[in-house]
């Protein structure tokens, strides 16, 4: 009979050794699991450059502003809608969204700080996200573009030149109020400018105002959304906006409540 040497037999014992403590190591762990009921996530086409998601309500695709209050007043050219006149508010009144608009400061140069390219786009009517041709244009920092006006700068100048589009991308949660009319919950605002984070969750102090300071003031849950007319042409695209709301279970504890008690039962006794 011939028997294998040991340098044949000392990697085999290894191997053996190795697979089997994998082995039991497989069948010591056990997947985790919640025990939460979730509701399925609806699918959403995501759409594409110039294409609103599937759920998106689209408030201007290029053609006319009939889903805005006073769109008649502003200026239909080439596909954008040019600001003249006065402000307009959408006809339907939104709480929690996210919204995606584009826009366009006039490619011509006049004026400079608060005079250069000004606008804003107000969620709820109250709490506005300046527009603002802010290349190589100085004001105010926490009223320069894509600030939270009056209230937060916005974390870097993401502005493109004169004349060229850009793009906002806001995730607005809205305050919420006690039946005394007292803040329940803070609203916050984060933004994308030109795909840049420049608002991290900004909690609101309360409405943006220009010649006081911020203070909330109870009002219902949904509102119109406005854009400002502030004297200068400013061009908008592609505007839509998504509602959303919380993926809850059936339960009425929070999800970060139930995780808590299934961490206590799972903890090891001592």
């Amino acid at each position: 009979m011939r028997f294998l040497s040991s340098k044949v037999l000392k990697p085999i014992a290894a191997s053996l050794i190795t697979a089997l403590l994998s082995n039991s190591v497989a069948f010591a762990q056990k997947e985790f699991k919640s025990g939460i009921e979730w509701p399925e996530p609806k699918v959403v086409n995501p759409g594409g450059a110039g294409l609103a998601p599937s759920d998106a309500i689209v408030l201007f695709d290029g053609k006319d502003l009939s889903q805005w209050k006073n769109g008649e007043k502003w200026i239909i050219k080439d596909g954008a809608a040019i600001a003249s006149k006065s402000g307009i508010s959408t006809k339907q009144a939104f709480g929690d969204i996210q919204l995606h608009l584009e826009w366009a400061s006039p490619e011509k140069v006049e004026g400079n700080g608060q005079g250069r390219g000004n606008s804003g786009v107000y969620l709820m009517g109250k709490y506005e996200v300046q527009i603002l041709d802010s290349f190589e244009n100085k004001t105010y920092f926490d009223g320069q573009a894509a600030s939270i006006y009056k209230q937060y700068p916005p974390l870097v100048n993401a502005c493109r030149k004169p004349g060229e589009w850009q793009t906002y991308d806001i995730i607005f949660n809205a305050p919420r109020f006690d039946k005394e009319g007292k803040v329940s919950k803070p609203g916050h605002i984060t933004v994308l400018h030109n795909g840049v984070l420049v608002q991290n969750h900004s909690e609101l102090q309360g409405g943006t105002m220009y010649d006081r300071p911020p203070e909330y003031k109870a009002h219902p849950d949904k509102l119109p959304i406005d854009i400002q007319f502030h004297g200068n042409p400013v061009k908008f695209r592609n505007i839509w906006v998504r509602e959303f709301k919380e993926l809850l279970p059936p339960e009425k504890a929070s999800v970060a409540n139930k995780l808590k008690e299934l961490n206590k039962t799972q903890e090891p006794k001592k």
